[in-house]
């Protein structure tokens, strides 16, 4: 487990890193371009490559198995959250030179949700062993229901918007950058903080896959959280990057589901077999790997969630 000091120089280094990112890199609204993307993208994988290798030099060899490991389960997570993010921009319409800013302020909440969900799971975990064998039982279900359950995504449909629509001062239009706009004395929520409601409510669901999953692999809650979060921050350039592919990567769920029925069980089996940290990188990586060459060898048609493309206007 990390240090007080520790901690505190992390979640410094990530507050640093997102003032910079609002205040100096995408200080203005701006569609972000592909080089633009692939230089942050790289830069933030670099960037957790380091990290990891910090901790192999600070902590030795199996917390470092385990970042990695850890790491590379969410970010795959997160590439098939990027498809969801997709969605739901087309969804609402949202202008290209605001869906960075949205991203931003989403990561933001991801990673206050996050750091709670991951406090509460690692006392869990601490006090009530028996929680791993749930966790790893809520993993295998989750595995199996992504495996064999294809669902179009609506999310101009989702319960918040219709929460939001008869409790909030909607406006119909968008207002450039702004959340909220002040008009006849009163002030009035845009759509724009619609699509951010529904972008935090879509990753905290995410994360209940996710977070479970790294606690399959390491108990150690710095490590869990360090993996997360370094995921997460590169989440809005990898977007940029790969939004004009994302739905061709057919196989990447069924590829999730296995990696996740594999750590479930591995959470549950635990007891009477334990199973390295290295095999599960391997696993892990190797199924992942796989997927993706099957996707890029065997394209076939592109996903078929994003039928929907409405409008906000239609939906409010």
């Amino acid at each position: 487990m990390g240090t007080p000091l520790h901690w505190f120089l992390f979640n410094v280094c990530v507050l640093v890193a997102i003032v910079l990112d609002l205040r100096v890199f995408h200080r203005h609204a701006h569609k972000v371009g592909l080089r633009e993307a692939a230089i942050f993208s790289f830069g933030w994988i670099g960037i957790s490559v380091l990290f990891g290798l910090g901790v192999f030099y600070f902590r030795g060899e199996q917390p470092a198995l385990e970042f990695f490991t850890g790491y590379l389960i969410e970010k795959a997570l997160s590439v098939d959250n990027l498809f969801l993010f997709l969605v739901i921009f087309r969804a609402f319409a949202v202008d290209d030179r605001l869906q960075h800013r949205l991203l931003e302020w989403g990561v933001v909440g991801a990673l206050v949700m996050r750091g709670i969900m991951i406090a509460v799971g690692a006392e869990l975990v601490e006090h009530f062993s028996w929680v791993l064998y749930v966790l790893g039982g809520f993993l295998v279900y989750a595995g199996i229901r992504m495996f064999f359950k294809k669902e179009d995504v609506h999310p101009e449909k989702s319960r918040i918007v219709d929460f939001a629509g008869r409790h909030l001062r909607l406006l119909r239009e968008y207002n450039g950058e702004n959340f909220f706009v002040r008009k006849g004395g009163k002030w009035f929520a845009t759509p724009l903080l619609l699509v951010l409601l529904v972008v935090e409510i879509t990753d905290v669901t995410l994360a209940v896959d996710s977070i479970p999953a790294v606690f399959g692999i390491t108990r150690d809650p710095f490590i869990v959280y360090t993996s997360n979060v370094l995921a997460i921050l590169g989440l809005r350039a990898l977007y940029f990057l790969l939004a004009g592919v994302i739905d061709r990567l057919r196989y990447l769920d069924e590829g999730l589901a296995v990696v996740l029925v594999f750590i479930g069980g591995k959470m549950i089996g635990e007891r009477w077999g334990h199973i390295p940290v290295d095999v599960s990188l391997a696993v892990v990586g190797g199924v992942l790997l796989l997927a993706l060459l099957a996707s890029v060898l065997m394209p076939g048609k592109k996903k078929d969630k994003a039928q929907s493309s409405s409008n906000i206007t239609s939906s409010t």
